[in-house]
């Protein structure tokens, strides 16, 4: 597994409990909700053709590496660089199993993502829920921190506008591409 500069060792940090926040998602319609992207495109998640991957994060800190007063000490907030690092390595593998749009998400506004993007080598664009429309609109599960109402960490597997699977929660962050793809190979799939 490739190993991230900030990844903390993940048994100090604690994980989330699974609060139910997206048992509604699998098998629900995408709103239509355009968002803006850090390549310049607005993306509607619910006009997409064919398979989709969208994880949602909290936040990204500066580059100074400055975050919300205990930040490490609430449950699944940690990781958001070692997570966007994970679908950036495993973004190629996505495309062979069928992935054709792969999204990051968060609440921050797009000129921040944007220095995100370019300093992490994302490969995809980051999309920006800032006003919260997507989050409200899908009830995502989100929490407050520093004064901001921000995404719980999840994924979504999207097909042609509709949530196939959700993963939730997520943890620890860096896994999270891996275990969508996988997922996507059958590998996580209950038998049928």
């Amino acid at each position: 597994m490739q190993g991230y500069l900030d990844a903390p060792d993940w048994s100090t940090i604690p994980a989330p409990a699974d609060d139910g926040g997206a048992r509604h998602l699998p098998g629900s319609r995408v709103p239509s909700v355009p968002l803006p992207a850090t390549d310049g495109a607005t993306v509607d998640l619910s006009a997409l053709p064919g398979r989709a991957v969208v994880y949602a994060y909290p936040r990204t800190s500066a580059p100074s590496g400055a975050n919300v007063d205990g930040w490490d000490a609430i449950p699944g907030a940690r990781g958001c660089t070692p997570q966007s690092c994970a679908f950036r390595d495993h973004s190629a593998e996505l495309k062979a199993l069928g992935v054709r749009h792969l999204f990051g998400l968060s609440t921050q506004d797009t000129a921040f993502q944007r220095e995100a993007a370019e300093r992490l080598r994302l490969p995809f664009a980051l999309l920006s829920d800032e006003r919260l429309d997507l989050a409200r609109a899908m009830r995502l599960p989100t929490f407050e921190a520093g004064g901001m109402v921000l995404l719980k960490r999840l994924t979504l597997v999207l097909r042609d506008g509709a949530v196939e699977h959700a993963f939730y929660p997520v943890f620890p962050p860096d896994r999270s591409a891996a275990d969508v793809a996988a997922w996507l190979s059958g590998e996580g799939r209950p038998a049928r």
